[in-house]
């Protein structure tokens, strides 16, 4: 059995340029990292500069190092799309081929209708839209009817919002679970997503109880791979929605950044092989989709605060990667996701310092540099690059 750990921090939405088919996606010009920094006058981020994040690509205030302390490079999305249930399996070794389905005039009536009869409610909404916008143009009349709202988005997701005090989560939760059964074949949307919110008419306000319910992915994981090896697998944020709860040993959920960081200190404490996967959701779901640059900038700030706790922790069996799953840029007009590369940083005591690994072609890389550290089964898909950094 492997002695050796890896760590995965995911920092949700932080892309770092746009991918060459990004003018398919709408998403010419975004670059998550660089356009931020230019929106807020340059980004203060000396740990992650330190380690080789301004290496990866020009970023204001984050200047390029002669000696980084990581490995660096940047990795393409293979899988098509540019949603999270996609960008997570890829880090995790498995391509999408067939890009979820995407509804951006709404659901077919006859999912909706099948949604109503298994729910024993009518539905308002069923469109595109933001979501806090649409609680507070239906909000109200939710209250009064209590009918669940359902909206979709630019990604394959579909959403149901609630008043707290009308369904209460735990009611949300069985209604989506329901949405989850009845979206398969070319209803099969990536996720369907619970969205309790709070408040009265004019100030609602969405809570932390969201959940997301994503198909399975079709084949096995990094994440399976290791659990199968009888090694500790530990989700942390959402990770554990986006595998649908496959593949973990142990699971935290939380949509704080600042609450993931400090359970995956928790787990390094305690957990001394296998896998902790860690996603922070705040930089996509609270800043990145809202075009908060000042929100998005300080959250960064405030992981680069805190990353030294992480790094303290590691040892000469560990490697620790930092990426994302896909780019949300906050200072385009679009509040969706954007088709980018994301960062690769790659390092631990026992490896290369500085290693510049290129444009790496899909996000599996990282993934089956994983499972050979580990020394698992190989993943789906992925080349790699352990030899380059060992």
């Amino acid at each position: 059995m492997s002695d050796s750990r890896v760590t995965i921090l995911l920092l949700d939405g932080v892309g770092c340029g746009e991918l060459p088919d990004a003018a398919d996606y709408s998403d010419q010009g975004s670059n998550t990292l660089a356009n931020l920094a230019k929106a807020v006058g340059g980004l203060n981020l000396p740990t992650l500069a330190a380690l080789g994040l301004g290496n990866i690509t020009p970023i204001q205030g984050v200047p390029a190092q002669a000696h980084a302390r990581a490995s660096f490079g940047r990795m393409a999305e293979q899988s098509a799309g540019k949603d999270s249930t996609a960008g997570h399996w890829e880090v995790a070794g498995l391509v999408t081929d067939k890009p979820f389905p995407l509804f951006p005039n709404g659901f077919p009536a006859e999912l909706i209708h099948s949604f109503e009869q298994a729910i024993g409610r009518k539905t308002l909404g069923n469109v595109a839209a933001s979501g806090t916008e649409i609680i507070k143009e239906l909000g109200e009349e939710h209250i009064k009817t209590g009918c669940p709202i359902v909206y979709t988005s630019a990604d394959s997701v579909l959403q149901v919002a609630c008043h707290e005090d009308v369904i209460p989560p735990d009611e949300l939760y069985r209604i989506c679970q329901e949405a989850r059964g009845l979206c398969a074949g070319p209803f099969c949307v990536g996720r369907v997503i619970a969205r309790p919110f709070t408040g009265k008419p004019g100030s609602f306000k969405r809570t932390a109880r969201r959940k997301d319910f994503s198909c399975a992915p079709p084949l096995p994981t990094l994440l399976d791979n290791v659990k199968e090896a009888s090694l500790p697998v530990v989700a942390i944020g959402k990770v554990d929605d986006l595998f649908a709860g496959r593949g973990f040993t142990e699971t935290h959920h939380s949509v704080s950044n600042a609450d993931c960081l400090r359970l995956t200190v928790e787990a390094m404490e305690k957990t001394r092989t296998g896998l902790i996967f860690a996603n922070l959701i705040q930089f996509d779901m609270d800043w990145g989709h809202r075009n908060d640059t000042a929100g998005f900038a300080a959250g960064l700030a405030e992981f680069d605060v805190f990353l030294p706790n992480i790094l303290n922790h590691l040892d000469r069996h560990d490697l620790l990667f930092i990426t994302a799953d896909h780019g949300n840029d906050p200072t385009t007009p679009s509040t969706d996701h954007s088709r980018e590369y994301v960062p690769l940083l790659a390092l631990g005591p026992a490896f290369r310092e500085g290693v510049d690994l290129g444009i790496r072609s899909t996000f599996a890389d990282l993934g089956q540099t994983a499972a050979e550290f580990l020394k698992v089964k190989p993943t789906p898909h992925g080349t790699s690059f352990l030899e380059l950094i060992r």
